[in-house]
């Protein structure tokens, strides 16, 4: 066998074991859009900037993807890049070579994200030893009922950078030996000419790596890790044997003459359906029947408190919803899922300094840093001044200045610090945050309340960024943010549309829940309870209900709350997960600056580009 056949077997081998261990994941619709996007993303920028030889933006982009999204995309996004660039470039003996590169630079971005991850542990540790305190009892690994939302591997812009430009060099020295191997007699002294002229094109490339990684990489990197959190939940309709076991309880329940009783409680109502979809264990699933989670049963909670259902008395003949969330208080592990808690807890009218044996309060506090962010993070910083509000506690001065510091120049909020795509999410979120703050907040709030306004869609709802479509979390959010700014929703009309309130009550289906979009029911139970606050009109933090004076318990028979959640959607309260907040000012004066149109240049090479990665990914079995 010739060394070309060799090499290029080997490769082979490589590129199909990445691929199936990619499809192995078995990744959903959306990751898999968001790889192919990547892939055409990473292509186009490469084509873009054909004219300046080896200074291209791709190894960033497929580095970065990698770091955001793991080994397997990582290595998908990068060979697929490769690829499909190549139909314009040209193919040949290159492209195996090109493919192995920009997937092994997909992989090597997933391994310094797991460094990131674990420096950051590190660290931490470090400064809670130096400050003599232990964290180990209280948030020592994530709720059994499952996986808590992670804090997302960060790294400085400088030192991405550098690894971008390590990288880079390390790519174009493959190539090297590949034309090596290719092309020459296999000699040492070949090796070293190759190599040696080929020197000065690596440095160039290398060093373009570096620009680019400085100009866009922790952008790019926050956005990637901003999908990623909201692609992390989906619902699967239950199926199987639960099908004919709900068939089979109707069938007893209607000879005992309790169907109507069921169906009063659940029909047409939003919070007779969360209620109607409590599990025995007095937690809360994704959707009625799926496995419980602190995550959907905080949201749950928060739903039916905003609708006035009384949370120590929400059980079905077991454990209440409060025993589920206090069964998970030894276990909370990151600051959203502190937050989240803090703020059921205060809503049901009982003290988060000692719950369930632990103090939340002074947890979250330590997650405070020095700038008076948390994780450096918009989102989270946000729901800790609501959760410190909901705890009877005025926020740091400093935590309110630096969420103030990170409005971004078209008046909005985005999930990480100031610079990003704002969103009207976590606008929202920052909105209610700020809801009380004086000072120089006010003119925050009306910068942001005109963002809000501005990102009305026609059909009355909002989006989470600008021509995605609207939904009905995005909408709660605008909701509960206007009306924390003291804008009355149902005034809210841009361009003759319907009213966001409206919008939402659209959403609403026969048994009561609310989609999530026009024909999209996905996690059910969350958004319901994100949307019944906004319909109830209820801001975070939720008014703490009378402490219950003795535990009792009501079967689930409550009566289905009348208020229904449609504008709170997922992102309302903590993590949206940690996505937006609260209250926005709204102000329909000035909703319509202008915008700037998103990417227009080079049009038919990036549709090109965005086809190609498809067609690939289908052929590959992929898709």
């Amino acid at each position: 066998m010739s060394w070309q056949l060799g090499a290029f077997a080997i490769l082979a081998i490589a590129l199909a074991g990445g691929f199936a261990w990619y499809e192995r994941g078995r990744p959903d619709a959306r990751v898999v859009a968001l790889v192919g996007t990547l892939a055409a993303f990473a292509a186009l920028g490469r084509i873009a900037f054909a004219a300046l030889p080896n200074i291209k933006p791709t190894t960033d982009i497929v580095l970065i993807s990698g770091y955001a999204l793991g080994g397997a995309p990582g290595f998908a996004v990068g060979a697929l890049a490769a690829l499909t660039s190549n139909f314009f470039f040209g193919q040949g003996p290159w492209t195996p070579w090109q493919m192995a590169g920009w997937a092994a630079t997909g992989l090597l971005g997933a391994g310094l994200a797991a460094a990131s991850s674990g420096a950051g542990r590190a660290s931490a540790a470090i400064r809670v030893r130096l400050a003599g305190r232990s964290r180990s009892n209280s948030r020592s690994r994530a709720p059994a009922s499952g996986p808590a939302p992670r804090r997302p591997p960060r790294i400085g812009r400088v030192w991405l950078a550098i690894v971008c430009g390590l990288v880079g060099f390390a790519f174009t020295a493959l190539q090297d030996f590949g034309d090596w191997v290719t092309y020459s007699d296999h000699s040492a002294g070949a090796l070293g000419v190759y190599v040696g002229k080929g020197l000065g094109f690596d440095a160039v490339h290398a060093a373009g790596c570096v620009a680019f990684a400085l100009a866009f990489g922790p952008a790019l990197t926050r956005s990637i890790q901003r999908f990623t959190t909201r692609l992390a939940v989906s619902w699967s309709p239950p199926g199987g044997v639960i099908v004919p076991a709900v068939a089979l309880a109707v069938a007893i329940t209607s000879g005992l003459g309790l169907g109507a009783l069921a169906t009063a409680r659940a029909a047409g109502s939003p919070s007779g359906y969360l209620l109607a979809a409590q599990n025995s264990d007095g937690g809360f699933g994704e959707a009625p029947g799926q496995p419980s989670s602190q995550l959907f049963t905080g949201w749950a909670a928060m739903g039916l408190a905003a609708a006035g259902q009384p949370l120590d008395g929400v059980a079905r003949g077991g454990p209440s919803l409060l025993d589920y969330i206090r069964s998970g208080a030894g276990s909370i592990s990151d600051p959203g899922s502190l937050e989240r808690t803090i703020l059921v807890v205060r809503a049901a009218g009982l003290s988060a300094t000692s719950w369930g044996g632990h103090d939340l309060v002074a947890a979250l506090a330590r997650d405070v840093e020095s700038n008076g962010s948390v994780s450096d993070q918009v989102n989270l910083t946000a729901f800790a001044i609501l959760a410190f509000r909901a705890a009877g506690l005025e926020p740091p001065a400093r935590t309110l200045g630096w969420l103030e510091r990170q409005q971004d120049r078209d008046g909005g909020f985005n999930f990480a610090t100031a610079g990003a795509s704002s969103d009207v999410d976590d606008t929202g979120a920052a909105l209610q945050a700020l809801d009380a703050a004086g000072g120089s907040a006010a003119a925050v709030r009306h910068r942001a309340v005109a963002f809000i306004v501005g990102q009305q869609d026609r059909d009355g709802g909002f989006p989470s960024q600008a021509a995605t479509g609207s939904n009905a979390q995005s909408t709660a959010w605008a909701v509960q943010g206007l009306i924390s700014a003291g804008v009355d929703p149902n005034r809210v009309h841009r361009g003759g549309s319907p009213s966001p309130l409206a919008y939402l009550h659209s959403l609403t289906a026969s048994d009561g829940h609310i989609d999530y979009s026009r024909g999209v029911s996905q996690t059910p139970v969350w958004v319901t309870a994100q949307a019944i606050m906004a319909l109830a009109g209820k801001t975070l933090p939720l008014a703490a209900q009378a402490a219950p004076v003795a535990p009792r318990r009501i079967a689930h028979r409550r009566t289905s709350g009348s208020h229904e959640h449609s504008a709170r959607q997922r992102r309302r309260t903590l993590h949206r997960a940690a996505s937006p907040a609260l209250h926005h000012p709204v102000r329909r004066p000035h909703a319509d600056s202008a915008r700037p149109p998103a990417v227009v240049a080079m049009p038919g090479l990036a549709e090109a580009g965005a086809m190609a990665s498809a067609l690939v990914l289908a052929l590959l079995g992929l898709g």
